[in-house]
């Protein structure tokens, strides 16, 4: 594996650092401060913020320099739409083509689900689902639709642990996807697509009733 060039670092742990929260969405992102954080040059910097503004992370605005977008409710349902349908194909796809080890691992996880529910531990479930999406995109193998999905869900997946807070969401969230990791295991390309349009169509109606606060926004 060809290793990563400095300016291709400062991107990653950039990127990292705004979907993970630790940048809020208009918050204002400084050359200068980025570089001494992250011991990088402020060439280097200004690079990973023009990609990550291509990607739709960051906004630039001239003379006023870089800032987190903030998503509105009308785009993140948009988003969302998309997301339906292609998460549907990827589903359906990742059924036909799953292995008998993956769907070995695919229980595990399914197990790892469950525990963190029962425990309470809402992030943990967070980056369970995260991991979930994404090894049935892996599994797919549809490179066009992962880099599509991979562009619209980085925008807005930094709100998505905070959803579970909401009383019995997370059990909702647990259900569906349990009825997707079994009919991937089942190589059941229609169940998975219903069972994935079901998820992902509840999700939406998440973000519609929370049209006042993004904050609560997750899958």
């Amino acid at each position: 594996m060809q290793a990563l060039t400095e300016q291709e670092k400062v991107r990653k742990k950039l990127k990292t650092a705004i979907l993970a929260g630790k940048y809020a969405p208009r918050q204002r992102l400084i050359e200068a401060d980025i570089a001494i954080e992250f011991h990088a040059s402020r060439f280097n910097v200004r690079n990973a913020l023009n990609q990550l503004a291509a990607e739709g992370l960051i906004e630039q605005e001239r003379n006023k320099g870089s800032r987190v977008r903030e998503i509105s409710v009308s785009e993140a349902t948009e988003i969302t739409e998309l997301r339906l349908v292609i998460e549907s194909l990827i589903a359906g796809k990742a059924a036909e083509r799953i292995s008998n080890l993956e769907i070995k691992e695919m229980q595990a996880l399914k197990s790892e689900m469950k525990r963190a529910v029962k425990s309470g531990e809402y992030r943990k479930y967070s980056e369970l689902n995260t991991n979930l999406h994404l090894e049935i995109r892996r599994i797919a193998n549809d490179k066009t639709a992962s880099d599509v999905l991979e562009k619209l869900n980085s925008q807005l997946v930094r709100h998505q642990f905070q959803i579970y807070a909401i009383p019995g969401r997370s059990d909702i969230s647990l259900t569906e996807h349990i009825a997707i990791i079994d009919a991937l295991c089942l190589r059941d390309k229609k169940l998975a697509e219903s069972s994935m349009k079901r998820h992902i169509g509840s999700v939406l109606k998440v973000i519609q009733a929370q049209a006042n606060s993004l904050n609560f926004y997750t899958d």
